[in-house]
């Protein structure tokens, strides 16, 4: 039989990413992996981790040096997110803390740069993003959080929910209603530290489905003052355009944890399947086992290929809104069809919490729902047609 050549991603192939995966590996393996029991029991993740993290330059591993990150391109921190994944990791989400970072290096003045950039890059402030509320998902245009500006600040009201990061955030990237005007004309962006800050609160961290390790919270804001200067761009107005031209880079990460969940659940339920054994025979000489295998490698090979064409777009400039959507919704998609079919194949024992592929399977149905339903993304591409 002819020896089968492994698939290595064409950004990730070189001594420096590959020694930088191999750091980033050991890094999980001793600070991530053994704790995650006790993070899902805590629902949220110790905050040294973070600061650790920011010690070895992978929590803004994409940010210029003069900004205090470590000055490499998307595919340094990609590696940080794809061996997250890898580790089998929803907890610590770095991805969100990544974004909000991208807010402020693409969209922020030079002086919110300096000030907030190498504070999140050491771990010393933790990033948070506040767009959903009660009342308003999707439909940005329906945010009904104001702020007011009086003198120098402004003042914030209002709520935000199913916040990632949310009793941990030093930093919010929050939407709100900065005037009267219909629709996205209002929307602003407010660059929110959370530390004594009066009138900010945290609510208890929400039950949820899966992603228990992970802290999401309601947000509650009631008079709460924010210097003028912290809004972001210095132009109120512009924040929805600024939303607008910052999604392709989180939908692209939401791809990448969706493709690199499946290369895992692929993996653990083939070595589970050669050990297990029924009938006389283990379940991987069951042809009915083989087949789905075969079908579930063959979605994730197609999931990975075009991920990677993603990745080097957003390298180069060239991801767009369309291609990021089509990215966000395939995978994610792909994401809970072949988990669920690598469940299918651990019988019982695959319901069982204590089974990784159990806790894959609920921490995979909200990809398809956050950074954009996947209604949203295809009616993004429709209009493209």
């Amino acid at each position: 039989m002819q020896k089968i050549v492994p698939y290595v991603s064409p950004w990730s192939s070189s001594p420096e990413l590959d020694a930088m995966r191999a750091e980033v590996r050991r890094f999980v393996a001793a600070e991530v992996v053994p704790h995650q029991a006790r993070w899902r029991k805590q629902q949220c993740v110790d905050r040294e981790v973070w600061t650790k993290a920011g010690a070895l330059g992978v929590l803004c591993a994409d940010i210029p040096e003069a900004y205090g990150g470590s000055g490499g391109t998307f595919a340094h921190q990609a590696i940080f997110f794809e061996e997250l994944m890898y580790g089998n990791d929803t907890a610590m989400n770095v991805a969100v803390h990544a974004i909000a970072a991208h807010y402020i290096l693409n969209q922020g003045t030079e002086a919110q740069k300096k000030s907030f950039l190498p504070r999140m890059a050491t771990g010393e402030l933790i990033g948070a993003i506040g767009m959903t509320e009660p009342g308003a998902g999707s439909d940005l245009q329906g945010i009904r959080t104001t702020a007011r500006l009086e003198g120098d600040h402004y003042v914030v009201d209002g709520a935000k929910t199913f916040i990632s990061n949310g009793s941990l955030a030093d930093l919010i990237v929050l939407v709100v209603r900065t005037s009267d005007d219909p629709g996205a004309k209002g929307i602003s962006l407010l660059l929110v530290e959370t530390r004594g800050a009066e009138g900010y609160r945290v609510g208890k961290n929400l039950e949820k489905l899966g992603q228990h390790g992970q802290d999401t919270c309601e947000l509650f804001f009631e008079n709460v003052k924010v210097p003028a200067a912290n809004l972001l761009g210095g132009q109120p107005g512009r924040g929805f355009a600024q939303l607008m031209n910052e999604l392709p880079y989180e939908r692209v990460i939401v791809a990448i944890g969706a493709v690199c969940a499946m290369e895992l659940a692929v993996r653990i339920t083939t070595e589970y399947v050669k050990e297990r054994r029924a009938f006389g025979k283990t379940l991987f000489e069951l042809q009915n086992t083989r087949f789905v295998l075969a079908e579930s490698k063959t979605t994730t090979t197609i999931a990975r290929t075009f991920l990677d064409r993603c990745i080097q777009a957003l390298e180069g400039g060239t991801c767009d809104t369309v291609l990021a959507s089509m990215a966000k919704y395939w995978t994610s998609d792909m994401q809970c069809k072949v988990i669920d079919d690598c469940l299918q194949l651990f019988g019982g024992y695959g319901y069982m919490a204590e089974y990784p592929i159990a806790q894959m399977y609920a921490d995979a149905r909200v990809q398809r729902i956050y950074a954009g339903a996947n209604e949203i993304m295809k009616e993004l591409i429709a209009r493209s047609l």
